[in-house]
């Protein structure tokens, strides 16, 4: 018994310096949090209420975090600036009508900066998605950047023509920058999905950094950017936003581990793992 004793003791100890270490280790690292979609009509886990969307907002500007753009942040780590306190960084992905319609309007309630990355191909096209004109008066607000999420959201990593993968960064980063008459420095990777040849064809197309999706907080990194994908569908969604955006050094390498076991046929063992 006293040996059992012993051996819990010594495992809570190393777990806890395990913690401790991961904490710091993340310690300066900037959460970049993704969202889809804001409305009262789909249910699922890629949209949240408009009411849950703005109670996250609120939970941002009172508890003192500061909302950057991918730019600023870019430009203080190549300058070696100091960031503000607490930063954050708010991103969108597909260019959905209910984000003019619903999620800019609680930006504007708590003036917080966004990026929204589109799907280019399917602006002024699709009845459910945002007009290039949608998209410069969100520009204009100043709090909303308009990216790139790709010509019409292909899989990158499945792509066996590089030709075809430069066609979908190329081409839509020119689309953004026609119609908002700004650069187009960053793109969001299709579900997150890349290779190390689509990193070097990101680098080679011009864009300044990418993103994919990871839990983990951002260091000093360029086209593997990790964004923290923010649930809705489900109950308790302002505590798992809460566990999302303060324990991303512990959710990041747990999600990794549960993403591995899945992919090496440990399925049934891999659904044990616990992802808020």
């Amino acid at each position: 018994m006293k040996t059992f004793l012993k051996f819990m003791l010594v495992m809570i100890v190393l777990t806890v310096v395990f913690l401790v270490w991961l904490f710091r280790r993340d310690a300066d690292g900037v959460p970049i949090l993704l969202y889809h979609q804001v409305n009262d009509i789909d249910h699922n886990e890629f949209t949240l209420s408009p009411e849950e969307f703005d109670a996250q907002m609120k939970y941002l500007v009172d508890n003192g975090y500061t909302f950057m753009q991918p730019d600023e942040l870019l430009d203080a780590w190549d300058n070696q600036a100091p960031l503000p306190s607490k930063p954050v960084v708010v991103t969108f992905g597909g260019g959905r009508l209910d984000f003019y319609k619903t999620a800019f309007p609680i930006l504007q309630k708590y003036n917080a900066k966004a990026t929204l990355f589109v799907v280019t191909d399917f602006i002024n096209l699709y009845p459910n998605y945002i007009t290039w004109a949608q998209a410069r008066e969100l520009q204009d607000s100043g709090l909303v950047d308009i990216e790139s999420n790709t010509l019409n959201y292909s899989n990158l990593a499945d792509m066996l023509s590089n030709q075809d993968i430069r066609n979908q960064l190329i081409n839509s980063k020119q689309a953004v920058e026609w119609y908002m008459k700004k650069p187009a420095n960053y793109l969001s990777y299709p579900g997150g999905m890349y290779t190390r040849e689509v990193e070097q064809i990101t680098h080679d197309a011009g864009y300044r950094a990418a993103f994919t999706i990871d839990y983990g907080v951002a260091h000093s990194g360029r086209y593997v950017l990790p964004l923290i994908p923010i649930e809705g569908g489900k109950s308790h969604t302002l505590l798992r936003f809460k566990a999302r955006l303060h324990c991303a050094p512990i959710i990041a390498p747990l999600n990794r581990l549960k993403n591995s076991m899945y992919h090496d046929g440990n399925g049934a063992l891999a659904q044990y793992i616990w992802i808020p």
